[in-house]
């Protein structure tokens, strides 16, 4: 296959994978130079290796070495180092995949494909994760769950005690939970309702102005509801 067409296909490839599916799903500005300088930096790399006679074992050494010093230089979630090994892998086939043919193509329409779908916000929308610092100290694992459960008002799948202080009497936990479903009628009246205004004094007021003496604890109708 004409290396030119892999250099076109390999920049489509990583325009897609940044700009069509990263961006618009997460919205971490520094992360889309990040995946475009990686991707064309290997590229730009496995072109010149692949024209000398260096073996494709130093190109492959050359992808390990590039996701050692980008995974020790800060700290990123696990989806984006899924993000960092595609736009490197991508580089490496547009490079190094010429004698494949179109298959080389394939792999690279793949690799998307599975981040589109891996990816994808309506695939467990619901599946949530968070550490949170309660205050107090569980040493009963069915205790800590229920706990959880009442606060956050969702089905625990798992909790994880990080941390369990008795002295400062506080417990910090890794739990997986399934967030409730939410009530469209109660997000659709959310919605509806006017916004509020502020006074003079920079108080918040609701709809009808409070009464003298009510001081600026202001009273919203329905909020609760």
């Amino acid at each position: 296959m004409d290396q030119t067409l892999l250099i076109v296909a390999d920049l489509v490839a990583v325009a897609l994978l940044t700009f069509a599916l990263y961006f618009p799903r997460h919205r971490r500005r520094d992360l889309v130079v990040a995946y475009l300088t990686v991707n064309v930096g290997v590229l730009a790399v496995s072109l010149v290796l692949g024209s000398s006679t260096i073996g494709a074992g130093l190109g492959l050494g050359l992808f390990g070495v590039l996701s050692i010093i980008r995974l020790r230089s800060s700290e990123i979630e696990q989806h984006e180092v899924a993000y960092y090994f595609a736009a490197l892998a991508i580089g490496l086939l547009g490079g190094l995949g010429a004698s494949f043919g179109w298959l080389t193509i394939g792999l690279m329409v793949l690799v998307l494909a599975v981040l589109a779908v891996g990816d994808h916000p309506a695939l467990f929308r619901r599946s949530r994760q968070q550490v949170l610092v309660l205050d107090r100290a569980f040493s009963d694992e069915r205790e800590l769950h229920d706990h959880l459960g009442t606060l956050l008002g969702a089905r625990i799948r798992s909790a994880r005690v990080d941390e369990l202080d008795l002295v400062d009497d506080t417990t910090t936990v890794t739990v997986r939970f399934d967030a409730p479903r939410s009530n469209r009628a109660d997000v659709a009246a959310r919605r509806l309702a006017p916004p509020a205004t502020s006074s003079g004094a920079g108080d918040p007021v609701g709809l009808d102005a409070p009464t003298a003496g009510s001081g600026r604890a202001a009273q919203y109708e329905g909020a609760g509801r």
